[in-house]
Order: structure tokens, then C-alpha cells, then sequence
């Protein structure tokens, strides 16, 4: 990093992906904040059941499963573990792939095929569980006059107000995310846009999913959601590669730009999914003690992945893909596919 002025979405590339970046280091996204993935590892038996529903409805069996922004594995590991399990019934046959810039984990399951870039051709599901708020964005700011101008910073986090938005981005701004008041500032978020069309297009038939922290058109922050996370806490936003720098989604704008997907919150389709976080009946307490506090405790952890004002809140950006679709060749042969 250096001290000369640049806009948001360059710093943030380098910050956090650069060779020095964030999520290049070792501890990996984990050891700063924690997910839905890590809350619970019911929410990689949820991702299973789609998984599976997802193979049904494909009437395979056999199913390729992408994990977008996998950090260090935990989600596909979680999922393939609860497939394993059986408590699902019978499962299909799974190619996982785990998209990440870091390097594989050592303990990383060797069924799991570590890869930079999505794959091309997927039947089966693809599931970006908080990646499209780490896809570097622009940010703009209203200046006295309400003119949107790019906001300019350095490796310290100072900023100052550049040109104007014009072009694309200005479009963008006006459609999702209008400013005009001095002051007002949003993230600009066609590159998310952008991720998400590549991300579903990588599917030749089967489900994209992308969770996120999220907002709507009719609710936009009025000075935007750009922050840091470090240790587990949320820091002043610094592009130096010493925190996370996250914002949230328009997710809105991300299913326009596709067409044809599915805007609902995590305590919607969880419960689809089967978490509802429901205590047990009072009544399995003196039957079956150890199952009740079993039971118990997995009401919990359901509770917390669906509350209102947490978990629960997060944007699910559903889209199907049938047969034939944006694709451009399938997975070769056989080879790759592991039994649940």
C-alpha cells in the first residue's frame, strides 16, 4: 500500500486482496468475525437439505457443490459432514469445490477441489454465504452542491471527495441509489452486480444462492455501511490489509441485473430449510432427558441464525437454473464426485 490518493475500490482490492491482503492471512476470516457458518453447524445441514432438494429436482444423483468465498473451508466441510451423517437419508454423490484466493488449507478435506475461480458448467448448487459484500465497490459522496463524487482514499484511511460520477456508475446511482443531499453517501454496487451475473452463470442447471448483509432500494443507509472488522471487532475502515472491509449488499440490484431470482431473509428460508429454532416439547424433559437438553441446545443455536435484528435479517438471493442454461460445459467424466 502507499499514500497517494486512489478510489475506494482500488484500495480495497489491494487491502484484501493483494499479497499482502487480509484475506491472505493465515488465521483466515474466522479468526475476526464470525458467520452464520460458524454459529451453528446447523447451518451447513440447512445448505445440505438444499443440496440435496437440489439434486432432486435435477433427478440426479450425482451434483456439484460450489462454495463462493469459502475462507478456510468450513462450509462445504460442514456439508459434506452432515451429509455423511445420514440423518438426511440417502444422498447423492457430491463435487465440491471450495472458490478462495488463500491457499488450501493442510487439513482441508482431499475430496474438495481448491480453486481462484468458479468453475464453468456446474449442475448443482452454488452457495456464496457473505461474499458479494467483500466484492470492492466505489464509493461516492454528495458534495455541498448534491453532485456525486467519487470518494478518494489512502493507506491511512483519510479521504477526500474526487471527480464526479459519470458513465455506468452514474446510471447505477441514479436506478439504485440516488444522493442528493450534501453529505449523502452510498457504495456503488455494479462490480456486486456483476459477481453475482458471473457467479449464476457459471451454472449449467441448479440453484445460486448468495447471502449477505442487505439492503433494498426503499431503505438505503443514507451515509453507507462501509466498515472494518478486526479481532472480532468493528474498526474505523482502513485499506492497509490490517482489517476486513466489508459493506452491505444491494442485493436488489444484484437480482435485477440476472432477472428471474428470489429476494427473501435468512429466517424465511431457513425455515424452509427446516430450522426454525422452535424449543422442544417441555414434555421430553422427564422421557428423554439427554435428548431434551440435545434438543434444547439446537433450538438455540436455530434461534440465533434466525433472530430479528441479527442472523436472521441477512438478504438470501435465490436463482434457478434450469437445464440448458447460462453454463458453458459440464464437470468431465465421472472422476471427482465423492459418496456422501
Amino acid at each position: 500500500m502507499t499514500y497517494d490518493w486512489c478510489r475506494w475500490r482500488e484500495a480495497a482490492e489491494s487491502a484484501l486482496y493483494g499479497e499482502k491482503g487480509f484475506y491472505r492471512r493465515l488465521e483466515g476470516p474466522a479468526g475476526h468475525f464470525r458467520t452464520s457458518v460458524h454459529a451453528s453447524p446447523l447451518f451447513a445441514t440447512a445448505v445440505a437439505r438444499l443440496l440435496v432438494a437440489t439434486a432432486r429436482e435435477l433427478g440426479t444423483d450425482r451434483v456439484d457443490l460450489v462454495d463462493m468465498g469459502a475462507g478456510r473451508g468450513e462450509l462445504v466441510t460442514g456439508v459434506l459432514a452432515a451429509l455423511r451423517d445420514g440423518a438426511l437419508g440417502p444422498a447423492p454423490a457430491v463435487r465440491a469445490y471450495a472458490v478462495e484466493i488463500a491457499p488450501r488449507p493442510e487439513d482441508l478435506d482431499p475430496a474438495v477441489e481448491w480453486c481462484a475461480e468458479p468453475p464453468r458448467g456446474v449442475r448443482g448448487l452454488l452457495f456464496a454465504n457473505e461474499w458479494l459484500d467483500n466484492v470492492p465497490t466505489e464509493v461516492a459522496e454528495a458534495d455541498a452542491d448534491g453532485v456525486a463524487r467519487y470518494v478518494l482514499v489512502r493507506a491511512d484511511g483519510t479521504e477526500r471527495l474526487g471527480d464526479p460520477v459519470t458513465g455506468a456508475d452514474a446510471e447505477w446511482l441514479d436506478r439504485w441509489w440516488p444522493l442528493s443531499r450534501p453529505g449523502d453517501r452510498a457504495e456503488i454496487g455494479r462490480p456486486r452486480d456483476q459477481a453475482w451475473a458471473g457467479a449464476v452463470a457459471s451454472l449449467t442447471a441448479g440453484t445460486a444462492v448468495a447471502v449477505d448483509y442487505a439492503h433494498v432500494r426503499a431503505a438505503r443507509p443514507p451515509f453507507g455501511t462501509l466498515t472494518g472488522f478486526r479481532d472480532g471487532r468493528e474498526v474505523r475502515p482502513v485499506p492497509d490489509g490490517s482489517c476486513d472491509l466489508t459493506s452491505h449488499v444491494a442485493l436488489d440490484a444484484c437480482a435485477a441485473a440476472v432477472g428471474g431470482a428470489e429476494l427473501l431473509d435468512q429466517r424465511t428460508a431457513l425455515r424452509e430449510l427446516g430450522i426454525s429454532g422452535e424449543r422442544p416439547p417441555l414434555a421430553r424433559a422427564s422421557a428423554d432427558p439427554a435428548g431434551y437438553v440435545r434438543a434444547l441446545a439446537s433450538a438455540g443455536e436455530a434461534a440465533e441464525l434466525t433472530a430479528r435484528g441479527g442472523l436472521g435479517d441477512f438478504g438470501w438471493l435465490r436463482r434457478r437454473v434450469a437445464d440448458g442454461g447460462e453454463g458453458e460445459r459440464g464437470p468431465a467424466g465421472e472422476e471427482g464426485y465423492c459418496p456422501a
